[in-house]
């Protein structure tokens, strides 16, 4: 989207192959997220500069190479696919990734582990755990009262119930979220804190047994063999980049996360994109 836009604020025809039937890619799946709805208006905004520059939008057209002949430049921006762990019994329908979650292509059960504790399993334990609240419940959550009554506006906080049975698990035997935004990281713990996420670090998987009404998750930590009863798993291990277009052709070029995958960056991809446009 930022090639795009930038492109042809500088004068190119520009065409926009998507696959899918709405731009947007991985910010669809980000804006799915408590507290970071505001995804949305930054796909508004593209949107909306696609409509006003001009540029051909092509909803549901995977482009081919034959397709991309034509064109004096081709900026590959496929994005990534999310990472599948080497775990014996991963195949099971009830295991599945955070995209599908996020898109609601899956409806998890009330118990739930989630593989990986990067910015994605916290993202996702946060959409698993989050029940939709008035201003008055936010306020009982994080003890905001009336100033008038309690010193300094801060009172008890009350806790609901979550949503589900949340265990989070990382292989790194670090801080869970250490990671994280130094400006937000701290929201992001207390959520898990305030919902009661297990946190499990040092986690190696051993294997996932199917049974008829749940799937056991067998792993160790220290060496000391644990198992874990759930109704889903939901893999956040990482992403890869798709890359099945590339080719290394004078005038093509790669960005976002088809060129790098790790630590995938919303603002490091709109930067590339608008710094590969602006070189055209």
């Amino acid at each position: 989207l930022a090639a795009a836009t930038s492109a042809a604020e500088r004068g190119f025809a520009v065409t926009l192959f998507e696959k899918s039937s709405q731009v947007g890619g991985q910010f669809r799946l980000a804006m799915a997220v408590p507290g970071k709805e505001d995804f949305k208006d930054t796909l508004r905004y593209f949107t909306r500069r696609l409509e006003v520059l001009g540029v051909e939008v092509r909803l549901d057209t995977e482009a081919t190479t034959a397709d991309l002949e034509p064109f004096d430049h081709v900026i590959v921006s496929t994005g990534v696919t999310p990472r599948i762990p080497q775990i014996a019994g991963s195949e099971d329908d009830r295991v599945v990734t955070y995209a599908d979650v996020l898109a609601d292509r899956v409806v998890p059960g009330r118990r739930v582990a989630v593989i990986g504790a990067g910015g994605i399993g916290v993202d996702v334990s946060a959409w698993l755990t989050h029940q939709p609240e008035t201003v008055e419940e936010w306020k009982a959550r994080w003890g905001v009262g009336d100033p008038a009554t309690f010193r300094g506006g801060l009172t008890t906080p009350v806790l609901d119930a979550p949503a589900r049975q949340v265990t989070l698990l990382q292989r790194k035997s670090t801080p869970i979220g250490i990671g994280l935004g130094k400006t937000s990281g701290w929201a992001h713990r207390a959520h898990l804190k305030q919902d009661g996420v297990k946190q499990v670090r040092g986690a190696t998987y051993d294997k996932i047994e199917a049974g008829d009404d749940s799937l056991t998750l067998h792993y160790a930590v220290d060496g000391e063999p644990r198992t874990l009863e759930v109704d889903h798993v939901i893999l956040c291990a990482g992403q890869e980049s798709v890359r099945d277009l590339w080719t290394e052709k004078p005038n093509w070029h790669l960005i976002g996360g088809a060129d790098v995958a790790a630590e995938l960056d919303a603002k490091r991809a709109i930067q590339q994109g608008t710094e590969v446009a602006a070189g055209l």
